[in-house]
């Protein structure tokens, strides 16, 4: 694969290459010139320059005519062959089409948003865009701004995001939690009572090195808490303990509606008023001329909104000015 020297070609005029095809296709320094739109001595400072450059004549009267060199004649279809692709990208037009478009798009999802965005999403895309692929990957929401300049990944969807100012956030849904339990081990009501809650032992979501994980800021601001005995960042991680153990799952609403019933788990709503913030998709400002992204981003919309068994409420807790700012994704 060969390099392109920026450090020297910055150096060189390509201009002269357009001097150069002109003078090919006339064969007269007036003509090209008037081609050019520029004045004679112009394109005859051109031709001394391209001269100096490539250390050969390039163009030599013979009579009254003028006659290109072998090195002119070498010359002449890879420059002409360099400015048709020069056109060619500066005349192209942005167009995506999904049905006929080949492309990887990169996501960054948190552990619930993969679980409900991808299967839904890749089922989508098999009926309208067939040459597209995603290539989803979890991260830290910590590493999210990196990722996104770096360009590893071409839009982030989770909860929560602290808005920076090189990219765009866009809050999706409401995040809310139930809990889940294993009927055959724990003998509760549902819906499950307050001190049937406070009391069990629990399993829930964390992706730090806090065991109580992202319902803790939720717990403390409003004084409770729960003997958590496992955590975990991923969603069937949990619940797949509250399969196996006589505990209580709390998960997103969207993951336990869905995947509760799956693992024969019961799923009642959580007897406490816990507010968490939305669900967010985030993406680079630079992409926002992006076609592809553009019609991706769309198709994230709608995946989501179909997934939304609440509707998609966006104020912050009553009484609070704004979501907490938590960073676990």
């Amino acid at each position: 694969m060969n390099v392109i020297d920026h450090f020297n070609l910055r150096s060189f005029d390509l201009n002269l290459l357009v001097a150069f095809d002109a003078m090919m296709e006339e064969m007269s320094v007036t003509r090209a010139a008037q081609r050019l739109k520029i004045q004679q001595p112009a394109m005859s400072h051109n031709i001394s320059t391209l001269r100096t450059l490539f250390q050969d004549d390039l163009f030599i009267r013979v009579g009254q005519v003028m006659k290109p060199t072998a090195r002119a004649l070498n010359l002449a279809g890879p420059i002409r062959q360099t400015l048709r692709q020069a056109q060619a990208a500066v005349l192209m037009a942005d167009v995506f089409d999904p049905a006929t478009e080949r492309r990887t798009f990169r996501l960054g999802l948190s552990s619930e948003v993969e679980l409900l965005l991808l299967p839904d999403l890749t089922a989508r895309l098999r009926d309208i865009a067939p040459g597209i692929r995603l290539l989803a990957r979890g991260g830290d929401v910590q590493e999210v701004d990196a990722m996104l300049d770096a360009g590893i990944i071409d839009l982030s969807v989770g909860c929560s995001y602290l808005p920076d100012s090189r990219h765009h956030c866009e809050p999706l849904y409401q995040s809310s939690v139930l809990c889940c339990f294993n009927p055959h081990l724990l003998k509760l009501p549902n819906p499950m009572g307050l001190d049937a809650y406070m009391s069990g032992q629990h399993a829930v979501i964390s992706q730090t090195d806090s065991l109580h994980g992202c319902v803790k800021d939720a717990l403390d601001h409003i004084g409770a808490d729960l003997e958590v005995v496992a955590a975990a960042p991923d969603f069937m991680s949990v619940l797949a303990t509250a399969r196996q153990s006589p505990v209580i799952a709390t998960v997103s609403s969207r993951i336990a509606l869905r995947y509760g019933p799956l693992l024969g788990l019961e799923v009642s709503p959580v007897p406490l008023k816990l507010s968490f913030p939305p669900v967010a998709m985030v993406w680079p400002l630079q992409t926002d001329s992006d076609l592809g992204c553009a019609w991706l981003r769309q198709q994230i919309r709608e995946a989501m909104l179909r997934t939304n068994e609440g509707g998609c409420s966006m104020p912050p807790p009553d009484g609070q000015n704004s979501w907490p700012r938590l960073r676990t994704l």
